[in-house]
């Protein structure tokens, strides 16, 4: 028969675990551990707090640690050189960092990642002239790297590097508009288990994305292991009054692929919806 402790034993044990003494020391470790991470990517660079410039929007409680959903706001004044997202207790923090283009219409990025134990989500921007911003926020999530998965593996190498575009119905040469670019790919991190071959699937993921409109440059996307299956990136841009949006994707096996849409809307109606 299952023993439960005495009812006084157990609020006594929850009144201990909601101690200010241990959520300090959780916050300590939170800042000794972003201390490392802080000198391991960014060295001996001062980084200021981003108050209402730089934000991240996650769910404080994840429906899916293999997949959470994660959107950097960025002040439309503030034109970043470059963005990085890291996920600190992640095996390998830095998720991605995103240089921004020419034909970029804005610093704000939408994508999703693995998050493998409750941790702080880091996001540090580096302005045009060299100044880091960070912001930071807090998820509750276990499992994401280690989770197998959501397709079927033959299937998901049948679809291997094919890429989808997702453009509004309507363009306007030079006005802002919002584009979404999903990779298919199993993104495995190296840390799944192969339930019938009794192994560690090896790491095969999307290390790099490179998009373009009209020949110039949106954004480059240097991603990693924390970034979930089929890399997903929403993005803001400058559309020309003709050409193509390209994407160009490589894995760490060495392939690459690619994938273009003609800027107009009939285009944006014909390419398959995300």
């Amino acid at each position: 028969m299952m023993r439960y402790p005495p009812m006084g034993l157990l609020a006594g044990l929850l009144i201990v675990l909601s101690m200010p003494g241990l959520a300090a020391t959780d916050a300590a470790e939170d800042a000794a551990r972003w201390d490392i991470l802080h000198d391991m990517y960014f060295k001996d660079r001062p980084i200021e707090e981003a108050g209402t410039l730089i934000r991240i929007d996650a769910p404080a409680r994840a429906h899916d640690a293999a997949l959470v959903p994660v959107r950097i706001e960025v002040e439309p004044s503030l034109r970043l050189k470059s963005l990085s997202l890291l996920v600190d207790k992640n095996p390998v923090p830095l998720a991605a960092t995103f240089r921004f283009g020419p034909a970029s219409a804005g610093s704000g990025i939408e994508t999703r990642v693995r998050v493998n134990e409750y941790t702080n989500l880091h996001a540090v921007g580096e302005t045009q002239d060299g100044r880091l911003l960070m912001t930071a926020v807090y998820v509750k999530a276990a499992g994401g790297c280690s989770a197998p998965a959501v397709k079927d593996p033959q299937e998901a190498m049948a679809r291997l590097g094919r890429i989808k575009v997702k453009l509004p119905e309507a363009l306007s040469p030079g006005s802002p508009a919002t584009a979404q670019v999903m990779v298919s790919h199993p993104n495995s991190s190296g840390l799944q288990f192969d339930q019938v071959s009794r192994t560690y699937i090896p790491a095969h993921y999307i290390q790099s994305i490179l998009i373009r409109a009209g020949g110039r440059t949106v954004l480059e996307a240097d991603t990693d292991i924390s970034i979930s299956e089929d890399p997903n990136l929403r993005f803001s841009f400058l559309p020309t009054g003709g050409g193509s949006l390209e994407v160009v994707a490589q894995d760490t096996k060495g392939a690459t692929f690619t994938h273009s849409v003609p800027l107009t809307a009939a285009a944006a109606k014909g390419d398959p919806a995300l």
